[in-house]
């Protein structure tokens, strides 16, 4: 699990996004490919996410709300 820097939470000036919410849009994606466009739940794309940074429930959810993919996603 990688340690979380300052640096993380401050947006890309190419499209706004902080490193979280590109590792969670990134995630997203491979799984979506994975299940073959089916729904991905939000407990599976957690756990694919914490493999790749430190991250809470929380903020998870506060990002899936942010970039809209907050429902559908089997929460």
């Amino acid at each position: 699990m990688s340690r979380r820097s300052s640096l993380d939470t401050i947006p890309d000036v190419r499209d706004g996004l902080t490193r979280a919410e590109r590792v969670v849009l990134y995630t997203l994606a491979e799984l979506q490919v994975e299940r073959r466009g089916r729904n991905v739940p939000t407990a599976m794309l957690y756990g694919r996410v914490v493999e790749r940074m430190d991250m809470s429930v929380d903020e998870l959810q506060r990002i899936l709300q942010r970039l809209g993919a907050a429902r559908g996603y089997g929460g």
